[in-house]
């Protein structure tokens, strides 16, 4: 940092990060996500009758949400740093996401129920674990977009926003694996 300027090398390590921070969070998914799989294709039974009790209203309203968001997200990244449109396109990202949340939280309530059935165990571990995680990612980039609104910079907004369409890519493979296959 030089008379106050970030030095443009930082920027790439920041940025460098956050792919790394990136791909590794694919990678815990796709854990995740095979983990599931594999079980559903070793339990046939208990995961069509877990994925029978699943309202799919919940996940496919949560898709266009999160699209959503993240169409605000893009628009963030096009907009000049620190500009009302860009911080506004943040705010509306991170709405996305407690919105997001919300309809989360809804359709667990609507699960609890099922939480006992020991058929279901490997199921519910499984779906509670995946989608938990992700939910901890929505809510923990929301709350950072609406720092980086308050707080823009370049490379800020750069990262959350990359991060922002990460969270979308997991969601958009995670909705065929957990809710329909």
């Amino acid at each position: 940092m030089q008379n106050g300027r970030v030095h443009p090398a930082s920027e790439d390590n920041d940025m460098l990060l956050a792919w790394v921070l990136g791909w590794s969070e694919l990678v815990a998914f796709g854990a995740l996500l095979s983990a599931f799989l594999v079980a559903g294709y070793v339990q046939p039974a208990a995961f069509a009758e877990g994925r029978g009790h699943l309202a799919l209203w919940y996940p496919l309203l949560n898709t266009v949400i999160l699209l959503s968001s993240g169409w605000c997200a893009a628009k963030a990244a096009c907009y000049p740093t620190g500009a009302p449109k860009q911080r506004t396109a943040l705010v509306g990202a991170a709405a996305g996401g407690f919105a997001f949340t919300a309809v989360k939280i809804a359709e667990y309530l609507r699960e609890l129920p099922h939480l006992s059935d020991e058929r279901l165990e490997t199921f519910n571990q499984l779906y509670f674990l995946t989608t938990g995680f992700h939910l901890v990612h929505v809510i923990f980039g929301s709350l950072v977009l609406i720092v980086v609104a308050c707080r823009p910079g370049r490379e800020n907004v750069a990262i959350i926003t990359t991060l922002w369409h990460v969270i979308d890519i997991v969601w958009l493979v995670m909705f065929p694996v957990v809710y329909a296959i």
